[in-house]
This record gives structure tokens, C-alpha cells and sequence, in this order.
């Protein structure tokens, strides 16, 4: 319907503007509307035949409204070569369960659309339909369950993915499961943050369900890229991008390729059509037809369409790493030709449809490698990077900046990578385990026994964690205190006495405050010296990847000498403020901060219009700082209300009969509660009468801000939300201490004499209680 939607509003401006040119000219007006219909006139959009207007289906589509539809988008494939076959996987009369859509939600929906207009010049910035697209293909997939991870892999893995593989302009891209065409699209995207033209990016996929191909196609178009080539088919049985008999090559290869999916034809007939080319992309060895076990043909799938130069990141099931068989020779045809550069160990639950942990497997063709990276494979263990979501596991950017950063500084790191030569990989049967080489299964809580036995937290214990506290400005001995006798132990302070006691004190630490002051302060003076930066985005053309990077390098220069937090940490700041205001800065880009504000207008409204809304358009960051004083009084009113629910509530409950109590001289009388509902009237009224003027008072609020005042409200908003990022990050490293004081309470606080007192002195009592029994 978007998809549709748009086409319908794109050609109605040209068909509009051809009419008023050949009017210019002289002709009359049905000869300008019959020119003006004439295909060739829309070469570069959609041509869209009258039974696909938006004006005919509002018009005409009251009844059979699903046949309507499907006509309309008939007749779109059937006048444009580039949706040959895309729109036809579509059927609006298909029955979704037991019953087909009911005419009136599909009226409703068309009558909803034609509020707005999707012209380019309607939008906040150019590729809002795009995002809007991308939006709705994510909550599809959240609701698909299982089948979401069929056609979308969640876009933090993505963009990781594509960092790792850096296309390049003048590069080719190619996804051979394509699934929504996320990865592509990425791909785009990272080469315009990057400064490169992104027309200059060759895009290619393949995509084996026709109705998730059309998808991929219509995310195409809606983000403005024409000339990506998708194809519909089965990539392993008949590969589509062929020359002259033999596969295209190409530069960058990324994908998401199905798990466990079953190898080839069912028999060996199915296969005398493949072109020897095709049979020669799997020289490492073949799995048996029909085994659930086509990750590897897969890869080799990829490996024979690479460049010479080229190089390829996909998405692994951690089976193939040391599964033996046909695995194993193929795995090892693959080591022996020194292919693969770097094997990542994902967390687990961050896919749709399965909770089992995945790997992304780097390889690069035969001699393409690094000369100081050849024959060596780069293992990182990252299935602890991840943050724990409600219903699933999310890679965050510090997470992202860590992995990524790893892989193209091909480092080690203690308990997450670690450098392999192919040696050693041959001594251990081409197994590549993830565990054997780069472990980073937390090291197991110290228990020291002398400290079980009489007290003390063990010094060795506290000087482990000593670059915490120092990064946190701590010193331990603020909370600990030396254990007379004994050297090497320490007893907590006296006035500690119970262990809800560490956290207040370890948050009113001096040295920690100043520590936290400190980079606060920092980030207050790069703020100032950058927002003025941001601001100069508004309408002067200057390219969001410029930005991006200038906002990076300066704020790891201002924050990173404070070492309060660790290098992935802080580039992580930037990476989540820039993801989570993305939308805004492109907005500024294209239409000033006035434009900005607008969007944030239009956000809080469309909220107050949604039935079905998850958050309230109070919390709106907009509205937090516009209206601030009338959301208080809406909130007093609605405490009001409901105190005096809950005072007519209690009055009027029946209470429990009861002959011989005295009455309740306090209790609320009847005129008590006839004045509480009289003013639960006046409140209800007075709140209603304020919610309904809370539109006007926002339009009104937005209306009266100039250009300075919009700036200076863009940017104080912007402040805050990173500044509330930067907060997160302080609290979660302070937790980490509070943490460690907490766990030494806990394991050393109570010891073996304090047991034995406590035992003693209960069988004490109990022999009390027998010997009054007269059972001693």
C-alpha cells in the first residue's frame, strides 16, 4: 500500500507538470491530459495506469476493495519492465487464516493513506520512505517469530557485517540470500557515512522466496536505488548472476544465508542441468544431497564468486566450525588455501527464530590477504558483547566498535582474540572452535579459606580489581580498613555494618564525584566547541559522514585522557548518539532546525492519534521542554482525580457486618462523598477540556519559535539525550564496584567462628526448650 502510494503520488506530479507545459504551449486541455498520459514521459519514476491511481481507488474501491488492489497492482507490474514479477507474490483477497481482509479495513486503510502526500518534497529528509519501509519490515519481523529470521537479520549484526567488509565507491556488493535486502542497503548507507557516493556502489542479490524477492525490490525503490539487480531463485540449484556460462565475480560479498538449509536436488537428475562452472564451485568437497548441511556449499558458493581481490562476511552456524565428514574436508580445502581471515563468535539469542549463538566467518580469496596476515586466521570469542534484551539479545555500538576494531587491527586481546597460525590449526584437525583458541569463560570467584575462617577480604583480591577503581576514582581503603595482625587482609570500615551500607557510601565517595566531575566537565567543553558544528548541518549541504567522523575523533581526544572509560566505551557514545538521532541530523540536513522541530511535532501528534500507543506523548522530548508547566498541571489534575477515585472507592465499599463494633466516629459521611464526587466532576472535566487543548498548545508553543530559539532547542535536547547515554555508562561501571564490595560482604562478612557461635548458641536454646518440655 506504501509502495503503491508513493508511485501513485510521483507520477501524479509529472503527469501535472507535463499537463501544465503542454498548456503552456497552446494545447487544449484534453490533448495536454492525453500527452501527458503518453509511458515515455516516465522513464526515470513508475508509469502508473489510471486503475492504479490513488484518486480511482478512492473513488471507486468500495466494494471487492482486495480485487481493487490487485488490479491496481497488476497494472503497475504490467506497465514498468523493472517490477516485472515483484508485484504479482501480492494478493489482497488471500485468506489470512480462516477469512480474508474485510473490505472496510482495506478502505479504511486507503482512506487513511490519502491524508498524506509522498512526494520527495513532503519529506523530513530524502530517504524517509525508505526508513519507513525499513521500520516495517523490523516490526514485521518481530512479530513473525521464527519466520522473521527468514528475511531479516537484526541491523546491528548488519552493520557490523558491513563495516567489516568496507565497500568501497567503484565496488561491486553482492548477497546471494538477500532476504528484505538490509545488507545492500547498508551498504549504500555506509559508503555515504563514509563520504563515498553511494551511486558509485554496484549492488547485486538473489533471493529464493518470491514474496520476501518482492520485498527486497520495493525496499529498493522506496530508498531511491534503481539499478540494484535482484534475482528470484534458488541460489545453490540455479545460481542468476551468470556471463558468458561462467558466475559474476564480485568485490564485497555479504549475507545471512539460511541455517541447516538441505543441499541441492533430492537426486543426482536434478543436477545435469548445472553448467560445469556451477558443479566447479564446490572443489572443497560436497555434502550428500538433501542433508540439512548446505551452510558450507553455501560459502563455497561464495568463494567461487569472489574477485581475486575480493572479500566475503557472512553468517555461520557454529557447526561448521568443527562438525566432521564432508565438513571437515571442506574446511580444511579452505585453510590449506589460506581463505579464511578471522571466525567471530557471536552471543546467543540475537537472531530471529533461533536462540542458538552464530559466527561470522571473514574469508578472502586466495592471496588477497594482508602479506603479514597470511596463513594466519584472527579468532575472536564475542559471545559476551551483547546487551539482554526482553525477548532478545542486542549488539550494542561499544560492542560493535570492539569487534570491529579488533578484526581491522587483527589484535589479541586477553580472553577475546587471539592470533592462529595455520599450523596449528592442522596439528588440531582444521578445528576451528572458537573456545580452543580464544576462551573467555570468566575466571572462576576466589575463595580464599583463611578469610572463610576467621574474616578478612583477602588484599590479592582487592589489587585484581584495582584498574576499576582507579578508573573510577576509588580508592578501596575508603571502605576497607587494615585487619590488625594480619598484613595481608582487610576488614570493611566499622560503620559499615550491614551491606545495604556500601552503595550509598561508594556513590558519595569524593574520589569518585570528582573522577565523574571531571569527565563531565570534559564533555561540557567539547559540547560547546561542537554544537556549533552540528547547528551548520542546517541547509549547508555539508556531508553527515564529515560530521560523523569529526564527532568521534574529537570526543575520544576529550574524554579518553580522563580514563575513566575504556576506549570502545566512549567511541561507543558517539556510535549510539549518532544511531539513535540519526533521523534528526538528517532532518537538519535537509530542512534547518525549524524542520527538526516540525518532525518532532508531527511525532507527538501522530501519538495522541495512535489508539494503541506504547508510550505517552507527555514523555516526547519535545514536549518536556515546550510545554513543561502545562504537564505539570496535568499531572496534578490527574493525581487529583485519582485520589478522590480512591477516597469514593474506600468510602463506598460494603464493609464486613459486625454487631458488636463501635461505630467509626471518623468515618466519611454522606455529604463527604457527595462533595468528593462533585469535585471529581470538576477535575475530570477541567482535565479533559486540558488534554483536548494540548494539540493547539504544542502547535501554538512551536509555532512561536524563531530560527535562534529552534537552534538552541535542537541542541539542548541533543545534549541531553548524550548526555543520558554518557550517564548510562558511568552508572553501569559504578555498578561494577558497588558489585565487587557486595560480593566480598557476601563471601567473607560471616565466618566459620560466627556459624559455630550462632549453632552454639541455637542448640543452646533448643536444649532450653527440651529441658522445660521435661524431655531432658
Amino acid at each position: 500500500m506504501l509502495f503503491l502510494k508513493r508511485c501513485s503520488d510521483v507520477f501524479e506530479q509529472r503527469y501535472q507538470g507535463v499537463v501544465s507545459n503542454q498548456l503552456a504551449k497552446g494545447k487544449g486541455e484534453v490533448e495536454a491530459k492525453a500527452i501527458a498520459d503518453m509511458e515515455n514521459w516516465y522513464k526515470s519514476t513508475f508509469y502508473v495506469p489510471k486503475q492504479s491511481r490513488w484518486e480511482f481507488l478512492m473513488n471507486d474501491a468500495h466494494h471487492g476493495v482486495g480485487n481493487y488492489l490487485n488490479k491496481a497492482l497488476a497494472g503497475l507490474e504490467e506497465h514498468n519492465v523493472s517490477l516485472a514479477g515483484v508485484l504479482e507474490h501480492i494478493d489482497f483477497t488471500r485468506k489470512v487464516g480462516s477469512t480474508t481482509l474485510p473490505d472496510k479495513k482495506l478502505r479504511d486503510l486507503i482512506v487513511h493513506f490519502s491524508q498524506y502526500r509522498l512526494r520527495n518534497e513532503d519529506f523530513e529528509f530524502p530517504d524517509l520512505l525508505g526508513a519507513a519501509y525499513e521500520y516495517l519490515i523490523g516490526d514485521f519481523a518481530d512479530s513473525a517469530g521464527k519466520k522473521g529470521g527468514e528475511f531479516y537479520t537484526p541491523r546491528p549484526v548488519v552493520r557490523m557485517m558491513v563495516r567489516l567488509a568496507n565497500p568501497q565507491e567503484g565496488q561491486s556488493v553482492y548477497d546471494p540470500c538477500c532476504g528484505s535486502g538490509g545488507m545492500l542497503i547498508m551498504s549504500k548507507e555506509y559508503l555515504e557515512e563514509q563520504g563515498g557516493d553511494p551511486k558509485h556502489l554496484s549492488i547485486f542479490g538473489q533471493e529464493n522466496s518470491g514474496s520476501v524477492w518482492a520485498i527486497a525490490k520495493m525496499n529498493m525503490l522506496l530508498h531511491g536505488i534503481q539499478s540494484a539487480d535482484l534475482r528470484n531463485e534458488d541460489t545453490i540449484e540455479s545460481p542468476q548472476h551468470v556471463e558468458d556460462g561462467e558466475l559474476m565475480r564480485f568485490d564485497r560479498i555479504l549475507t545471512n544465508p539460511p541455517f541447516s538449509w538441505p543441499f541441492g536436488p533430492n537426486d543426482k537428475e536434478g543436477q545435469k542441468g548445472w553448467a560445469p562452472s556451477f558443479r566447479e564451485r564446490f572443489k572443497y568437497g560436497e555434502v550428500p544431497l538433501g542433508a540439512k548441511k548446505a551452510d558450507l556449499m553455501f560459502l563455497q558458493h561464495m568463494v567461487a564468486s569472489l574477485k581475486s581481490d575480493g572479500m566475503l562476511a557472512t553468517v555461520m552456524p557454529h557447526g561448521v566450525l568443527f562438525r566432521g565428514g564432508d565438513e571437515k574436508r571442506i574446511r580444511a580445502g579452505l585453510l590449506e588455501n589460506d581463505l579464511i581471515e578471522a571466525v567471530i563468535g557471536l552471543a546467543p539469542n540475537l537472531f530471529y527464530g533461533t536462540g542458538i549463538p552464530a559466527c561470522i566467518l571473514v574469508l578472502r580469496n586466495k592471496g588477497a590477504k594482508a602479506p603479514e596476515r597470511k596463513g594466519k586466521v584472527l579468532f575472536i570469542n564475542a559471545d559476551r558483547e551483547y546487551y539482554e534484551g526482553r525477548a532478545q539479545n542486542h549488539l550494542l555500538p561499544e560492542h560493535i566498535e570492539k569487534i570491529a576494531s579488533t578484526f581491522e587491527g587483527f589484535a589479541e586481546a586477553d580472553n577475546f582474540s587471539r592470533i592462529v597460525s595455520l599450523e596449528e590449526l592442522r596439528q588440531n584437525d582444521y578445528n576451528l572452535n572458537i573456545r580452543r583458541y580464544a576462551d573467555n569463560a570468566p575466571a572462576p570467584e576466589p575463595q580464599d579459606v583463611h578469610a572463610h575462617l576467621v574474616g578478612g577480604i583477602p588484599l590479592k583480591e582487592v589489587r585484581a580489581k584495582q584498574a576499576l577503581f582507579d578508573a573510577q576514582g576509588l580508592d578501596p581503603m575508603d571502605l576497607l580498613t587494615p585487619k590488625p595482625g594480619e598484613e595481608d587482609y582487610v576488614d570493611f570500615r566499622d560503620d559499615l555494618t550491614d551491606r545495604a551500607a556500601i552503595k550509598p557510601v561508594i556513590e558519595q565517595n569524593a574520589g569518585i564525584q570528582n573522577k565523574e566531575a571531571r569527565l563531565k566537565d570534559s564533555f561540557e567543553i567539547w559540547w560547546q566547541q561542537r554544537a556549533p558544528h552540528i547547528a551548520r548541518l542546517s541547509g549547508n549541504g555539508q556531508q553527515l559522514s564529515a560530521l560523523r567522523d569529526e564527532l568521534i575523533g574529537t570526543f575520544t581526544h576529550a574524554l579518553d585522557p580522563i580514563s575513566m572509560l575504556d576506549r570502545f566505551a566512549v567511541r561507543g557514545i558517539i556510535a549510539g548518539f549518532w544511531d539513535q538521532n540519526k533521523n534528526e541530523f538528517r532532518t537538519l540536513q535537509a530542512r534547518g532546525v525549524l524542520g527538526v522541530v516540525d518532525a518532532w511535532r508531527t511525532s507527538v501528534i501522530t501519538l495522541l492519534e495512535d489508539d494503541q500507543k506504547k508510550t505517552s506523548p507527555l514523555d516526547h522530548k519535545l514536549v518536556t521542554f515546550l510545554l513543561a508547566d502545562y504537564v505539570a498541571e496535568l499531572e496534578d489534575l490527574q493525581a487529583k482525580k485519582a485520589e478522590l477515585d480512591a477516597r469514593i472507592k474506600a468510602a463506598t465499599a460494603q464493609p464486613e457486618e459486625d454487631d458488636e463494633a463501635e461505630p467509626d466516629e471518623d468515618a466519611p459521611t454522606e455529604a463527604d462523598i457527595k462533595g468528593w464526587k462533585s469535585e471529581r466532576t470538576k477535575a475530570t472535566k477541567t482535565l479533559k477540556a486540558k488534554q483536548a487543548g494540548f494539540e493547539a498548545h504544542l502547535s501554538e508553543a512551536v509555532d512561536d519559535l524563531d530560527e535562534a530559539g529552534a537552534a538552541e532547542l535542537v541542541l539542548t535536547i541533543l545534549h541531553n539525550d548524550m548526555l543520558g547515554i554518557l550517564d548510562t555508562y558511568i552508572r553501569q561501571q559504578r555498578q561494577e564496584m558497588i558489585a565487587a564490595f557486595e560480593s566480598w560482604w557476601d563471601k567473607y562478612q560471616v565466618t566459620l567462628a560466627d556459624i559455630e557461635a550462632e549453632r552454639d548458641e541455637a542448640a543452646s536454646e533448643l536444649k532450653g526448650f527440651l529441658a522445660g518440655l521435661g524431655y531432658v
